[in-house]
């Protein structure tokens, strides 16, 4: 059993039967392609045959047209004259489906009766010609209806030839013809069998040497040789495999250095590895350096590892590795897909001692970097805006203490702007605790399902009492501006923290209201896609530069700094609102242009609710 096992399993036998199954393949799909197209062509000659003649149903066409006895006498002569071996049986209808003519004499008692033959009324009816093969138990037959005319137009078919044939030769040669083939192909089937036995051990014999040698070599004995039997491929295939086998043996030592090397930049793959040469030239890169550095592999292979790294030209690569300093590395500068690298350094050595190589261990550090980054520049930017107004509350206070309180027009003034900066910085204190609460996810949030249009237009009607206020003081000098509204109808239940979501919209409008100009229309839109709904809020300022859409949202980034902090801004608004929405799992984000105005939009997630859902009673 195991001996038959392995003879189905080699290569010789798989050989052969694959030999064999394609020739058999092939002889079949040929066989089947040629029976159809001689049964096509047979059974098609074979209704050519039967085809009445044109100069027949001419005649017949108009006997039918006279509609006499005479002419009946007449149809029944010319269907009883013609003469054709093939065709067992002819009917002359007229076009009301009457029986006028018969080739067979057992059936004259139908002349004059209605054919019941529904091919025959469509033929009658239509004016086209229908042909099928009708097969029963009594054998196999052709039917062909064909219409009889004269002239053309609506009313030209007189009637219809209706002929019957008998098709049982034509079906017994194309049988014969199909037992034919399959003898054939069944002795060709055994041929190709032997001979596919014979090549198959032609091919296999050397591959199978080759094999054996192959074995031999694993277990680390490299003095056998394949015999060369021929100069085709298989020869040239026995000979590369001899010299091969040579070379593997002198490279056993090369090949220890190099596991070596492989071992040690394996044991570092969870960062960018970059192994080099003892010149400092890259062999070895794995794949998170090549994104890590932005390059092609192709592009970084003996290569000089400083230039890989984007060093200066002054420092070369065998100081790098001698030294093996750490330092920091900025890739792609600038651009938004910078990224900071710390780089550390580590040599390959052999038992002998002798320095091969090194390895590079890149880090990404760019999350760090940003973190300390952003927490200098917030305590910078926090004593920048405390440092503003402190420094104008001690410029006042001082000038009241040295008298100015006594001054009844300049006291009150002073006054006024201490009060005003105060709050202001208890405006940028409560801020900064807000964000506080929310960067710490200590800050609360009372969520509830409220449908977005009413809660979206009660927000509105706040600022259009102060557009209507404002109007009705008709105070000069203050700033003139319109709401426009275009909000859904349809209901929109979104489940929100109304009070934070408020505190968001509230902001946006007053940016609007702020940097609009006299007059402004500012554009409030809401809509549905898929499931979020868009909140969109749009005003006709200046705009926001290109540059500054990206930083916007930042703490205490300003745009135009002296003209938010003269109107009382804390540049903490936008990140609030920021970390709102986002505690909503939501979106914000800007789109400007200079000169023509800021579209701030807010997506928020959207579950579609019908008027069957349930509802707590309360």
């Amino acid at each position: 059993m195991k001996k038959i096992k392995s003879i189905l399993n080699s290569l010789n036998t798989k050989i052969a039967v694959v030999f064999m199954l394609m020739i058999l393949a092939t002889i079949e799909i040929i066989g089947a392609y040629f029976t159809r197209q001689l049964e096509q062509s047979t059974i098609e000659s074979f209704q050519t045959s039967i085809q009445i003649p044109t100069i027949i149903t001419n005649s017949l066409a108009t006997q039918l047209s006279k509609n006499t006895k005479k002419a009946d006498e007449q149809l029944s002569q010319i269907v009883s004259n013609y003469n054709n071996s093939a065709i067992s049986e002819i009917i002359v209808v007229d076009n009301k489906d009457v029986i006028r003519a018969v080739s067979n004499l057992n059936d004259k008692s139908r002349v004059g009766q209605r054919a019941t033959n529904v091919g025959i009324k469509q033929v009658t009816s239509t004016g086209r010609q229908v042909t099928w093969i009708d097969s029963n138990n009594t054998g196999s037959n052709m039917v062909q209806i064909t219409p009889l005319t004269v002239g053309t137009g609506a009313n030209s078919t007189l009637g219809a030839i209706y002929v019957r044939a008998n098709m049982q030769g034509v079906f017994d040669n194309l049988r014969n013809i199909s037992y034919m083939f399959l003898t054939a192909s069944f002795a060709a089937s055994i041929l190709s069998a032997i001979l596919a036995l014979f090549i198959s051990r032609a091919i296999t014999k050397p591959i199978e040497e080759m094999r054996m040698q192959a074995l031999q070599v694993a277990d680390g004995d490299y003095s056998g040789q394949v015999k060369i039997y021929s100069n085709d491929e298989l020869g040239q295939l026995a000979e590369a495999f001899n010299t091969l086998s040579i070379r593997v043996e002198r490279s056993q030592e090369q090949s220890e250095s190099e596991r070596r090397r492989l071992d040690s930049v394996l044991s570092h793959m969870t960062d960018g590895v970059i192994a080099t040469d003892r010149h400092g030239n890259v062999i070895i890169l794995n794949q998170m350096a090549l994104s890590f550095l932005d390059i092609k592999e192709k592009e970084a292979v003996n290569k000089p590892i400083t230039k890989i790294l984007g060093l200066a030209d002054d420092v070369s690569a065998q100081e790098l590795i001698g030294n093996q300093q750490e330092m920091m590395i900025t890739v792609n500068e600038g651009t938004p897909d910078e990224m900071i690298l710390h780089a550390s350094f580590s040599l390959i050595r052999r038992v002998t001692g002798f320095v091969s190589g090194a390895v590079c261990v890149l880090h990404d550090v760019t999350e760090q970097q940003k973190n300390e980054n952003e927490q200098r520049q917030f305590v910078s930017n926090v004593s920048h805006e405390l440092r503003t107004p402190l420094t104008s509350l001690h410029a006042y206070i001082e000038a009241l203490n040295d008298g100015a309180w006594k001054d009844p027009e300049i006291a009150p003034q002073f006054l006024e702007v201490t009060q005003e900066e105060t709050e202001r910085m208890i405006r940028m204190i409560n801020d900064l605790l807000s964000l506080s609460r929310m960067d710490r996810g200590v800050a609360k949030m009372d969520l509830e399902w409220v449908n977005f249009n009413d809660f979206l237009s009660h927000v509105l009607n706040r600022f259009d009492m102060i557009v209507k206020k404002d109007a009705e003081k008709g105070q000069e000098g203050e700033k003139k501006y319109s709401i426009k509204r275009k909000i859904t109808n349809q209901d929109l239940w979104v489940e929100i923290d109304t009070d934070q979501m408020m505190q968001v919209i509230d902001n946006i409008m007053n940016n609007a209201i702020k940097y609009s100009p006299d007059g402004g229309v500012i554009t409030v839109g809401l809509s549905q896609s898929q499931n979020q709904i868009i909140l969109s809020i749009s005003d006709q300022g200046l705009g926001i530069p290109k540059k500054d859409l990206n930083k916007i949202f930042d703490r205490f980034y300003r745009v135009d700094k002296a003209r938010s902090r003269e109107q009382g801004g804390t540049g903490l608004g936008l990140a609030i609102a920021k970390e709102i929405v986002e505690a909503h799992k939501g979106r914000i984000w800007a789109d400007s242009q200079e000169g023509k105005g800021s579209t701030f939009y807010i997506s928020l997630p959207f579950e579609p609710m019908s008027e069957e859902d349930d509802w707590d009673e309360v």
